[in-house]
This record gives structure tokens, C-alpha cells and sequence, in this order.
């Protein structure tokens, strides 16, 4: 009686991956391509791939961008005990559905994230997956451009005394001059592996933050009073603060980019780089978070260089680096952007959508520098998606077996968890959205008109 039951699923699986080739094959015929958008990326300079260290740099950066300044913020919402438990373990989840998504990857034999969820969920999930792939990166170059120019411009202004009226001092005109001048000629590399030293450098500007940081955590930490919610072990913020997290952690758009760029790219090789990047990162994040907290406790606030004075000449430094690691971190996410544009419309002229998704992303960041709440939408209806949800729900959709199977069981406890936490954090947002006050910016906290310098 055992072969009767096993054989349904073996039957379900073969269809499904048989189906897949199918509509492969097809779109082959329409010249659409096989939907893999490490194909459209990286072979169009055919040998462009580096060894696990580039591949490492080029991972790490891509996860470190600026919600890694939130992490403080988020120990505060969650408490600090929890939270940094909470940091470990998205970190550790974040880890699981990187190598789930290659490990079903090898079961479709679809080395793309559309094609993956086309081989599981058919049309229906290649589309879902292709536009929250889109809104995702697309969203975080609105705010990486909000961050430019909010920083750079009071930055200027401080450095060059400029009047209110100058040309330089006007927020849209910064970003312009950034997005001409370092912005597009990045975006307009053709593959990821040509920005390995751009993403070294970016690496370099954060331990100069991290640097600052600690600097600042011996110097002004004294002369900050204490809160009554200072340490604590744990608060009711949980779930915002898991969707910071997440947010930080966030790379999963990424991933078949990266795992072609790597040379020999297989299974073992990918866990590799994974650990070591995913890891990496959360040493990054705890330094950014416990120091941040450390300095403020209570006082802390979602950008973290916001706390600091703004006649802080070393924080201006660290905020002209931070600008600068975030436009270094603009081109990966455009280079996903322009790659899901090519595979829902076919092959599209490589500069007329560069400047088509920068132009775009830069009229839209002009238009407003809060993007607070936009961002909390795009994390929980986005990211956490794209991170948790996805990758788990087709992994046990390919993989044969029972889903209660040993071996799904983590696969199904990650899809629990990212449902649940992009449910609850919905309604809160809902729920809180005219009584939290999100868009507090450019105001000079209260223990900075009492410093001796």
C-alpha cells in the first residue's frame, strides 16, 4: 500500500518540473528567453565572474546599506536583550532561505528567482514574484536617493556656510548632481562583477561610520542623560523591529546575480559565500546596533546619524561616507530592476533603461524626503515576501515529500513566520498610522544645546 501513496507526488513533482520546461522551451521560441536574469546580466560580457572573495564583497554589500543604521532603533523597539536575540535570529533565518532558494533553484533547474516560482506556482507566481522584485529595489533607490540628499545638503551647508538660497543648497539639485555624476555611469556597468572594487570601497566608508561611532560612543555617551527606558529587556516593538531587521538583512532579489557572478558557481560554493557574508553582516549590524544604542538608549532614532549633532564635523564625515556607501549600493539594486524590465518586456536598450529607472527614481525622490511609512509598507509587503514567504513556499512545493516531512519542517516553520509577521505588522501599521509620528527629520536633539565641547 506504501507505493500507491508515494507515487502522487512523485507524478505531481514530475508535471510540474515537465511543465516548467515546457513553457521554457516555448519562450525560447519567442525569443522571450529562459527568464534568468543572471543570463541577462552578466553574460552580456561573457567570462565576467570573480572568486568567493569579490563575490563575498559584492554580497556583503549588497546586504549592508542603510537600514543598517535603523538597527539601534530597532534594539530599542524590541528591548535590548530581545532584540539583539531577535538580530541573531532573522540573521540565522536569513541564512536558511538564501541556500533554500539555490537548493530549489537545482530542483527546477530554473536558476532565476521568476523561473523558480513559475516552476512551482506556474504564470501566477512568475508574475507575483516579478513585480514585488520590481517594487522592492525600485523603492530602496527612492530612499537610498531621500538619504543623499537630506544628508549631503545639510552637510554642505554646514561645511560651505552656504545661504539657503544657494543652488547648492537646494535638495534637489544635490541629488541631481549625484545621480549624473556617480549614479547613472555605475548603473550603466553592464555586470556585477566590474562593481567588486566599488563595493570594496563602500565596505571601507562603513567601518569608517563604525569608526565614528565608537569614537562618539567615548566622547558624547557621558554627556547624554539617561532615559527611564534605557535597557531594557524587552518592549512591545517587536514585530517593527523584526521589520527593520529584515529590511537590513534584505538581499534575496539578489541572489542569482550573485551566484553568477561567482566563478564555478555551485551548491557548496554559494553555502559558503552565504555563510560567511550573512555572518559578516550580522557582526556589521551588532557593532552599528550595540554601539548606537549604547550612546543613546532611549534617545535613539530609526537613521542613527540622526542623533548626532549637526556641528559634529567627524558625524558630517561619516555622513558624506554613509551618502556615498548608499550610492554604491544604488547600481545592484538597479541592476535587478533593469533585469526584471527585460524579462517581462524582452530585451530593451541597456542605456534607455538605465536612464528610464534612474530618472524615474530620482523625480519620485524629490517629490518628498519622508519616506517613512513607504518604506515600513514596502518592507512588510515586500521584503518579507521576497525573504521569508517565497522562498519557503516553494521549496515545499518542489521538494517531494509530506510537508510535515523532517525535512520541510524548516521550510514550513520560515513561511509560518514570514505570513505571520508581514500580517501583523500590517495591521499595526494600519492601526498606528495617524497617532506615530514617522517623519521627524533635521532637528537637533535636546543634549546638544547643553554640550561642552
Amino acid at each position: 500500500m506504501s507505493k500507491p501513496v508515494m507515487q502522487p507526488t512523485a507524478n505531481e513533482k514530475s508535471y510540474i518540473l515537465d511543465s516548467h520546461k515546457t513553457v521554457l522551451e516555448q519562450q525560447v521560441i519567442d525569443d522571450v528567453g529562459e527568464n534568468d536574469d543572471t543570463e541577462n546580466i552578466f553574460q552580456e560580457k561573457p567570462g565576467a565572474t570573480t572568486g568567493l572573495a569579490s563575490a563575498s564583497f559584492n554580497y556583503i554589500n549588497s546586504i549592508v546599506g542603510s537600514g543598517v543604521i535603523g538597527i539601534a532603533y530597532a534594539l530599542h523597539q524590541a528591548g535590548f536583550v530581545t532584540g539583539l536575540f531577535l538580530l541573531g535570529l532573522v540573521a540565522l533565518v536569513t541564512d536558511y532561505s538564501l541556500i533554500l532558494m539555490v537548493r530549489s533553484a537545482h530542483l527546477s533547474e530554473s536558476f532565476s528567482y521568476q523561473g523558480l516560482m513559475e516552476a512551482a506556482f506556474g504564470r501566477p507566481g512568475f508574475y507575483l514574484l516579478t513585480f514585488l522584485q520590481f517594487i522592492y529595489p525600485f523603492i530602496a533607490m527612492v530612499s537610498y536617493n531621500v538619504v543623499v540628499g537630506d544628508t549631503v545638503t545639510k552637510v554642505m551647508i554646514r561645511v560651505f556656510s552656504l545661504s539657503p538660497r544657494s543652488i547648492f543648497a537646494r535638495r534637489h539639485y544635490v541629488v541631481a548632481m549625484a545621480t549624473v555624476f556617480v549614479t547613472i555611469p555605475l548603473c550603466l556597468l553592464k555586470d556585477m562583477a566590474r562593481l567588486a572594487k566599488a563595493s570594496m570601497l563602500s565596505l571601507a566608508f562603513i567601518v569608517f561610520i563604525l569608526m565614528a561611532i565608537f569614537v562618539r560612543f567615548i566622547t558624547l555617551a557621558p554627556k547624554i542623560p539617561s532615559t527611564r527606558n534605557s535597557w531594557e529587556l524587552f518592549n512591545w516593538g517587536v514585530i517593527p523591529a523584526i521589520g527593520i531587521m529584515a529590511f537590513a538583512f534584505m538581499c534575496h532579489h539578489n541572489v542569482f546575480l550573485l551566484y553568477g557572478s561567482i566563478k564555478g558557481a555551485d551548491q557548496g560554493r554559494w553555502d559558503k559565500v552565504t555563510h560567511y557574508s550573512v555572518f559578516s553582516s550580522f557582526v556589521i549590524s551588532c557593532l552599528f546596533g550595540i554601539t548606537g544604542y549604547a550612546t543613546f538608549t532611549g534617545y535613539s532614532q530609526g537613521d542613527l546619524l540622526e542623533n548626532y549633532c549637526w556641528d559634529d564635523d567627524l558625524m558630517n564625515a561619516a555622513r558624506i561616507a554613509f551618502s556615498l556607501t548608499i550610492l554604491f549600493t544604488f547600481p545592484i539594486e538597479c541592476l535587478v530592476t533593469r533585469a526584471v524590465i527585460t524579462q517581462a518586456y524582452g530585451e530593451v536598450s541597456h542605456f534607455f533603461s538605465t536612464i528610464l529607472i534612474v530618472g524615474t527614481t530620482y523625480l519620485i525622490s524629490i517629490s518628498t524626503d519622508c519616506l517613512g511609512v513607504v518604506l515600513e509598507l514596502n518592507g512588510v509587503l515586500s521584503a518579507v515576501p521576497l525573504a521569508f514567504v517565497l522562498p519557503a513556499v516553494s521549496y515545499l512545493k518542489l521538494e517531494q515529500g509530506s510537508v510535515f516531512s523532517l525535512r520541510k519542517l524548516p521550510a514550513l516553520g520560515l513561511a509560518i513566520f514570514g505570513i505571520s509577521v508581514a500580517v501583523i505588522g500590517l495591521l499595526m501599521i494600519i492601526t498606528t498610522f495617524s497617532t506615530v509620528d514617522r517623519c521627524t527629520h533635521g532637528h537637533d536633539m535636546p543634549y546638544c544645546y547643553n554640550r561642552t565641547e
